[in-house]
């Protein structure tokens, strides 16, 4: 097979991991990266250059396949401009900041026969799989309780502070766990409920490092979602993944010595605990796991296979636009202080 000729936008901590994916995959060549400044990369990426015009790269490298990684509010120009030019795409979570912008790139993915991917890096972690089939084996309605509060700061903070100039923390990250909700339920989302707080000065008055919301569901499943970012956060019980039904409930547990601003722990499971009610707990290890790198070598393979097998991709796109709804109706209800209707 032809390597898919790929450029990379936006080299943050997502990008530099997908711009290493592709170089050591060789179903891909890594034709070009862009950045507005100059970041650091891997060794292993000495010798590619970096340019910081996206337009620019896109119309004179003209690429199979674009990965956007930049900052949230750039996802759907970006997405739309490379697939006009002929690129599928991959985009990192959120897929755009509004409901009506991602649709318009689903719609522009369906209309030019482009490959779509959003960076739902769980969907490609054999734990998170496990997880979602013994809660659905379980049966529902469930409640879902899941959070992932960071006490951040240095540059972490400062990331954080960046990612909130467009993009709320249950937003931002949310998206992640909404989307498992609606894998292990498969029932409609009906309405929302949402609350935050702003903790630092740092940030704009109108923004919030602190969410907190509620789903309810069309078969009576109901869930909650807490984030949180800055140094004031508590790092007890920042990382809580359960799921409860009448039969029983499916949890992670992390070990103690877990940091809660470490990338490899967002994504680490450690143990999967599973209770059936009546029956003796069962502790699946999942020692050996992928860490972020390997996820993003997996993410990358599966685009790569996206492509060349013509994978149909209509479901994927379209929970991506249902979990990203979601969390910006709790972001509509944090700050109208209102449920929200789905």
């Amino acid at each position: 097979m032809t390597p898919i000729r790929t450029l990379v936008a936006g080299l943050g901590t997502m990008g530099r991991s997908h711009a290493l994916a592709y170089h050591r995959n060789p179903a891909f060549d890594l034709v070009g990266l862009v950045n507005r400044s100059e970041p650091k990369l891997d060794p292993e990426m000495a010798g590619y250059s970096i340019e910081p015009d996206y337009k620019a790269a896109l119309t004179r490298l003209k690429p199979d396949l674009v990965n956007i990684s930049t900052y949230s509010d750039s996802h759907a120009d970006y997405a739309c401009m490379a697939m006009e030019q002929g690129a599928h795409v991959f985009v990192e979570k959120p897929l755009a900041t509004t409901v009506a912008d991602a649709r318009r790139v689903v719609d522009c993915a369906r209309a030019n026969d482009r490959k779509l991917v959003i960076g739902y890096i769980l969907r490609h972690h054999p734990s998170w799989m496990r997880l979602i089939a013994e809660a659905r084996a379980l049966g529902g309605p469930y409640v879902f309780r899941l959070n992932l509060n960071q006490q951040s700061s240095g540059p972490t903070w400062e990331v954080h502070k960046t990612l909130m100039q467009t993009t709320s923390p249950i937003v931002d990250c949310g998206v992640h766990y909404v989307d498992v909700m609606c894998q292990i339920t498969d029932a409609k989302p009906v309405e929302v409920r949402g609350m935050g707080l702003r903790l630092s000065n740092e940030i704009a008055p109108d923004m919030y490092n602190y969410g907190h919301f509620q789903v309810l569901f069309a078969d009576g499943s109901v869930g909650w979602y807490e984030a949180g970012w800055g140094p004031m956060m508590s790092d007890t019980a920042f990382f809580v993944k359960d799921v409860v039904s009448p039969k029983g409930a499916v949890s992670i547990r992390m070990p103690e010595s877990a940091r809660s601003d470490d990338h490899d722990t967002h994504t680490k499971t450690s143990t999967i605990r599973v209770h059936r009610v009546g029956r003796p707990d069962e502790d699946l290890s999942m020692a050996d796991e992928p860490g972020h790198q390997d996820l993003c070598e997996r993410e990358q393979a599966y685009m790569a296979r996206a492509i060349t097998e013509d994978i149909d991709l209509t479901r994927h796109m379209e929970d991506a636009v249902q979990s990203l709804a979601i969390c910006l109706a709790a972001d509509e209800s944090v700050r109208s202080g209102k449920p929200v209707k789905l």
